[in-house]
């Protein structure tokens, strides 16, 4: 096991890009699979985007609550292998798979709804029907996938940043063939289409969490942070503080995403072309977020080994260098964005209305790139420090008071449409980043006691 010790500034930078490195590309990996599915069924029509976009909108939106649970034992597992501590480490894994199962039965039963809850939220019957079989199809990858991050979030904080990227590497080869099989019809296989690409993701994410294991069993990677099975950790007793870690991170990746989620249904009031277009535009913004969003996985690892050592001076130290990567990538995005804001949109659909519309809010969604690498490196430090509430409140405050109920006024009453949704979501976003900035300012890191 690696001695977790303090390093200057440059050497700071410079391991955690390397511990950045590998995580950038698993979450590009991850953020490609949802894209090709986006790409292959854009090929159907404008219908077949927005009928992925929302079932993406429910799959994701209820999921995200699963995944903030089981990241409860990021703090678990970083300061474990800080303070060289195999049970504790072991232990927290063992939790995160029980609640990754435990948390897949509620999911599943929303699953069930998401035809009627769409109509429900005034979207178009056809395309919410579409998304209903896209969801239901997927049912059995729920387990699997909040498996895998767990298993994925065990080696990552332990800083074993390769295996899981691989896997995923390979994943995204299998849903491509999947998707090219099961949408278009091949091998003797009908035409799915919409649901075709559900089905291709489902069976996806069984195979991350199968190979994530078998790799992890082959090679040891277990060692030295394993004390065997144990049903003392997965007791109530236990699982309850692994819970009440997870339960903010879980609310404020939920806040987070379903203010981004609530803005597609909203592009749905405005239109289908309104909908493709934002659906294309928030696919290329979840991109660029997959980069800022590797330094801060790397960053909750960092942070929370160098809590565990003791080395709290140097955690803070870490945590600004972390939120000076994630502006300057993000920094690079937004000039992509502006340059680039009529050809990116045109990679989805040859629709010249979407491509236009799609042109127009793309200038404004690198404006928020900035505030975007910036708030999610502040979670994940919040996180390494096992202190999950803040950030949650400020996702409360910056969504909900501001983002949303601001792009909606712009978008319906003061009729910017889509243009008006992206300015509110900037707005918020901004407002989470300062706060996030301000609360490590004066109580980050290098203010937790050493012990």
């Amino acid at each position: 096991m690696n001695v977790v010790t303090p390093l200057r500034l440059r050497d700071e930078a410079m391991h955690l890009l390397r511990l950045a490195a590998p995580v950038i590309g698993t979450q590009l990996g991850m953020m490609t699979l949802g894209v090709v599915d986006t790409v292959m069924v854009g090929h159907l029509g404008v219908k077949a985007i927005g009928a992925a976009a929302l079932g993406n909108v429910w799959v994701m939106g209820t999921l995200i609550a699963g995944m903030g649970l089981v990241l409860g034992i990021d703090p678990l597992v970083s300061q474990g292998h800080g303070a060289r501590d195999a049970k504790k480490m072991g232990h927290a894994l063992q939790q995160g798979l029980a609640i990754a199962v435990l948390s897949s039965l509620p999911i599943a039963l929303l699953w069930l709804f998401t035809g009627p809850i769409l109509i429900a939220l005034r979207q178009d019957p056809e395309i919410a029907w579409a998304a209903h079989r896209y969801a239901l199809v997927q049912l059995p990858g729920i387990p699997a996938f909040l498996g895998f991050i767990a298993l994925r979030a065990y080696l990552m904080n332990r800083g074993l940043m390769w295996p899981a990227l691989w896997v995923v590497l390979a994943a995204n080869l299998l849903n491509a063939g999947l998707n090219y099989i099961l949408i278009f019809g091949k091998l003797g296989l009908p035409a799915w289409g919409v649901t075709g690409a559900g089905l291709a993701t489902g069976i996806t994410r069984v195979f991350l969490f199968a190979a994530l294991a078998v790799w992890i069993i082959r090679f040891q990677l277990h060692r030295d942070a394993w004390t065997g099975w144990s049903r003392h950790a997965v007791a109530w007793s236990q699982l309850r503080h692994t819970v009440a870690l997870g339960a903010p991170i879980g609310i404020q990746f939920g806040l987070e995403i379903w203010a981004f989620q609530i803005a597609t249904l909203l592009s749905g009031w405005l239109g289908a072309a309104e909908l493709a277009a934002g659906t294309i535009v928030l696919n290329l913004a979840s991109v660029s977020f997959m980069v800022p969003l590797g330094v801060a996985i790397g960053t909750a690892a960092r942070v929370g080994n160098l809590i565990g050592a003791g080395h709290s001076r140097a955690a803070q130290r870490s945590a600004w260098v972390a939120l000076g990567l994630g502006a300057l990538f993000m920094s690079f995005f937004a000039m992509l964005f502006v340059v680039f804001r009529r050809t990116l949109p045109a990679l989805y659909t040859s629709d010249a209305t979407t491509i236009a519309l799609a042109a127009g809010a793309l200038p404004i969604a690198a404006a928020f790139q900035l505030f975007d690498g910036t708030q999610v490196v502040g979670g994940a430090i919040l996180r390494g420090m096992g202190k999950t509430r803040p950030a949650a409140l400020f996702n409360l405050l910056g969504y909900y008071a501001i983002a949303l109920p601001l792009g909606a006024w712009l978008a319906f009453r003061a009729g910017w449409g889509l243009r008006g949704l992206w300015c509110g979501l900037a707005a918020g976003l901004m407002v989470v980043a300062t706060a996030l900035v301000i609360w490590i300012w004066r109580r980050g890191p290098a203010h937790v006691p050493t012990t």
